[in-house]
């Protein structure tokens, strides 16, 4: 089953926060991540406000737990430690009917 990167981000720092958005882009790719949502209108309805969500879509869930694992990810999230405030969790997808 396919699982979503769901990240919820304040930025701090956006020149740091923008090489690693350079970097992360090709790792989440390398991994057979797709981009469903990247900053964009949004509209917080419960719990705490940050300003940029994002969503990726990966094959599995296991392939999801690679990528932010992966040294290519965790040298693009350099950049973004102290340049963020930063919530991520992976969740699987629930299966579709029909």
């Amino acid at each position: 089953m396919t699982a979503l990167w769901i990240a919820h981000v304040t930025v701090t720092d956006a020149e740091a926060y923008g090489r690693y958005a350079k970097a992360a882009g090709p790792a989440i790719a390398a991994f057979g991540g797709k981009f469903l949502a990247r900053g964009g209108r949004y509209r917080q309805l419960e719990g705490n406000d940050r300003a940029r969500n994002v969503v990726a879509r990966f094959p599995s869930f296991e392939d999801a737990v690679a990528c932010y694992e992966s040294d290519e990810y965790q040298a693009a999230l350099a950049h973004a430690k102290g340049a963020s405030e930063r919530d991520l969790v992976i969740v699987e997808e629930t299966p579709q009917d029909g």
